[in-house]
């Protein structure tokens, strides 16, 4: 396990937990995570252990979203995605967490402080939702490290972490 340190931008919040998976390696291009985190969202990097997360300042401040995943259906229809904890104040997303599993929290890489390791390769999922400009499939210049991939991966994100002999 790596214990892992971070906070939101204006610093009124910080937090840690324990990762396994502490290698961020995959890009979510899905509207939800473009929309909320004001990028591309990078939101399923890395899986910390729910149990071990200590909001250690702020804890009183913290606000969360829940997003839908399907806006366009009816709101009977619409089926709601993970809880999105973000600092009120300068509005950095921290974490989500999915009661689906509740035995992770998938931190925001951006918002961890603690040094965390370059990828031995990257990975971009749900690219049917990016954006034309942000879509890697339409740059210039391909990372050749990259995979891509129209929905989700068919691997997890600790079998991409036992793969590239990042386990911790």
């Amino acid at each position: 396990m790596k214990h892992l340190k971070g906070s939101c931008h204006c610093g009124e919040i910080e937090f840690e937990f324990d990762s396994a998976t502490p290698v961020p390696f995959m890009r979510c291009f899905c509207s939800i995570c473009r929309k909320t985190s004001g990028g591309g969202g990078y939101t399923v990097n890395i899986m910390g252990l729910t149990d071990s997360l200590v909001v250690t300042k702020g804890a009183d401040r913290l606000k969360t979203y829940r997003a839908v995943k399907d806006k366009s259906k009816a709101p009977s229809e619409q089926t709601l995605c993970q809880n999105r904890f973000f600092c009120p104040d300068c509005a950095s997303y921290l974490w989500a967490h999915s009661d689906e599993y509740k035995q992770w929290i998938y931190p925001y890489a951006s918002a961890i402080d603690t040094p965390l390791k370059a990828p031995a390769s990257t990975a971009s999922i749900m690219l049917d939702s990016a954006a034309e400009w942000a879509d890697p499939r339409r740059q210039p210049k391909r990372d050749v490290l990259n995979e891509m991939f129209d929905e989700y991966p068919d691997y997890s994100l600790e079998m991409w972490h036992k793969k590239h002999g990042e386990l911790v």
